[in-house]
């Protein structure tokens, strides 16, 4: 039912039960332990860990498959290590590795890249989308599947400079900066052409631009850099036809309007976004996926995380195209009956 109830919501037809999907939950093993009756935990053989994975997105009838393909590793030793603390199950994700791309901050103004990161065989990217896709479908056929960047420009910028040089750069001369910026762009188009050449018919688009309070940068360079640039990229998959899904974290409501005038599609989003804004304005015209708060599922009563839903569903369940899921993920030190009892109360409500 999920991929039907996401078609349905992507073409705002109004299903009749509201379409979730949540990120991580399928990794919390001790919760797909509980849902799938799959023996498995972080040490299993990864073959039996994506059994089971498979088995939970299908039980919780995941709407569609949150999916990208470029990531940090296309920008090959050209990133700044800044390290990860532990997140998921087992610690397996710690990393401790510190190491910076730049020396000082005003190598950003001069750097090429095209001699540093040079160019791709936009064959070889349109393959690698399409194979990307047919895997993912095989692994969750339920589930509406898609393909799609993770580094489109901010955050491609922050894996590239790390926070303290991209601060620090913006900070000691804007137009430099902007300029690095409008490089960037020019030179990740290149993936945005072979995404628009691929097999997928929504595409996703993810880009850290805020923090949870807000901008970091002052909003004119949003507008002046990112946006504009947003547009450039994004041309080619209008012209395909594609669906833009748009996801970042923090709170980027300051920043709605200028996404929504880019093309996108929808709405991914944390709870610090307000999406009662997004529905609002945009409810009808827009998918928007969000946006629970996933500390209330860590730490809140069972009242807590019912009215949390609730509330959730009472913004967007008058919207054909709202999608209920957890914002940001369902991480494994999540309370298995909280998370359980959350699953209760989507279900609960989720019936127009």
């Amino acid at each position: 039912m999920g991929k039907e109830e996401m078609l349905a919501a992507l073409n705002l037809e109004m299903p009749e039960i509201v379409p979730r999907t949540e990120y991580s939950a399928e990794s919390h093993w001790d919760l797909v332990k509980r849902v799938t009756g799959v023996p498995v935990s972080a040490a299993s053989m990864p073959a039996e860990q994506q059994k089971a994975r498979s088995a939970f997105v299908k039980e919780w009838d995941y709407a569609f498959w949150w999916n990208i393909l470029t990531h940090t590793d296309a920008l090959g030793d050209q990133v700044t290590r800044m390290g990860h603390a532990v997140y998921a199950s087992g610690g397996v994700d710690y990393n401790d590795e510190i190491t910076s791309l730049f020396e000082d901050p005003e190598e950003v103004f001069s750097y090429d890249f095209a001699e540093k990161l040079g160019t791709r065989d936009k064959a070889s990217l349109v393959r690698a989308y399409n194979e990307n896709l047919q895997k993912t479908e095989a692994l969750y056929p339920t589930a509406l599947n898609m393909t799609g960047i993770y580094i489109t420009l901010m955050s491609g910028m922050i894996e590239m400079l790390g926070w303290d040089t991209l601060l620090t750069a913006a900070g000691i001369d804007r137009k430099a900066f902007g300029d690095f910026t409008n490089r960037y762009a020019d030179w990740i188009g290149q993936y945005f052409e072979a995404l628009a050449a691929s097999d997928s018919e929504v595409v996703m688009i993810h880009d850290d631009i805020v923090w949870t309070s807000g901008a970091f940068l002052h909003p004119d360079f949003y507008r002046t850099y990112i946006f504009p640039n947003y547009k450039k990229l994004f041309r080619p998959l209008h012209e395909a036809g594609k669906k833009i899904l748009y996801t970042s974290d923090g709170n980027f409501t300051e920043f709605i309007d200028d996404i929504a005038a880019c093309g996108v599609s929808g709405f991914v989003m944390e709870p610090c976004t307000d999406m009662a804004y997004v529905a609002e304005k945009y409810g009808k015209t827009h998918v928007f996926v969000g946006n629970a708060d996933t500390r209330i599922l860590l730490s809140g009563s069972k009242e807590d995380i019912e009215n949390e839903v609730r509330r959730c569903m009472a913004i967007g369940k008058s919207c054909p195209g709202f999608v209920m899921a957890v914002g940001n993920h369902i991480p494994a030190n999540t309370p298995v009956e909280n998370a359980l009892w959350y699953d209760e109360c989507v279900r609960k409500y989720g019936r127009r």
